[in-house]
């Protein structure tokens, strides 16, 4: 059995204002904090000698791989990144950015919002612009019924609300 793997999906090279500055929060904070840390832990280790069987090399090595690993695509992944605009012209249709809440076919309310895909939070309820839910709410409004092939089956949905003000409250 081989390593091989096929490519995944190229993702959507947008996010919010916010989520933007989350990610170079992270970067900085791996950058300026944790991988000096690391690096003072590692150079300990390495001085106790035989580094073969030192355990604590061993994983601050691996650690440091690690925030470096995280560090590399950070730098790439900001740059390669679009904030979205001001809101669409159409508020009442769902776009990037909005808040909406749905009611399924069998009567449960939720709550999502649709982010970029280094943004995804689904104890928020945010999910990806490039997530089949998504791609199947692009441009509906309130009211609209639809239905999506999600991994769990079919569903049918209804828009209830849409916001770019904030979450929708219950």
């Amino acid at each position: 059995m081989g390593r091989w793997r096929p490519p995944q999906a190229a993702s959507t090279a947008i996010i919010t204002a916010e989520g933007l500055g989350r990610l170079k929060d992270e970067l900085e904070e791996l950058w300026q904090r944790q991988r000096p840390e690391v690096v003072r832990a590692l150079s300990a280790a390495a001085a106790e000698g035989d580094r073969s069987e030192n355990a604590e090399y061993i994983y601050r090595k691996k650690q440091l791989g690690e925030i470096d690993r995280r560090v590399r695509y950070l730098s790439q992944r900001l740059e390669a990144l679009r904030i979205a605009g001001q809101r669409p012209s159409d508020p009442l249709a769902i776009y990037f950015g909005a808040w909406f809440q749905l009611e399924s076919g069998d009567g449960r309310r939720h709550h999502h919002r649709i982010v970029g895909p280094d943004e995804i939070d689904p104890s928020r309820g945010w999910i990806s612009v490039d997530s089949p839910l998504a791609r199947a709410l692009i441009k509906r409004r309130v009211d609209d019924e639809f239905e999506v092939e999600l991994p769990a089956g079919r569903t049918g949905f209804i828009v209830l609300a849409v916001s770019y003000d904030g979450p929708i409250a219950e």
